[in-house]
């Protein structure tokens, strides 16, 4: 198994506008075959910083999610509604493998 973390810089003014997008995904990732494990927002201390886990069988797994990804209409949206919203200043992907 490996696990996908995102690391989001936030618009601080635009929280709610990064969880509609967030509601989007969690979806999205299921249904082209990952386990989303959520996302998780601003709360206490940084109020520009959320986090994202995703999880994929295999990192060929995941790969094969990119490819579907970047041909599907509603990945399309919630990239251009981001997009739009500029609710994502910028982010890092990270991928680890859990340790039960």
């Amino acid at each position: 198994m490996i696990t996908c973390y995102l690391r989001y810089v936030i618009d601080p003014y635009k929280v709610r506008e990064f969880e509609h997008y967030a509601r989007l995904w969690i979806p999205l990732v299921e249904r082209l075959g990952g386990t989303h494990h959520g996302y998780f927002l601003p709360h206490e201390g940084a109020n520009n910083i959320a986090l994202a886990l995703f999880s994929f069988p295999s990192l060929a797994d995941y790969e094969a999610y990119r490819q579907k990804m970047a041909d599907d209409i509603e990945c399309q949206s919630a990239f251009a509604y981001a997009d739009e919203t500029r609710c994502i200043l910028s982010y890092e992907r990270s991928f680890m493998r859990p340790l039960f």
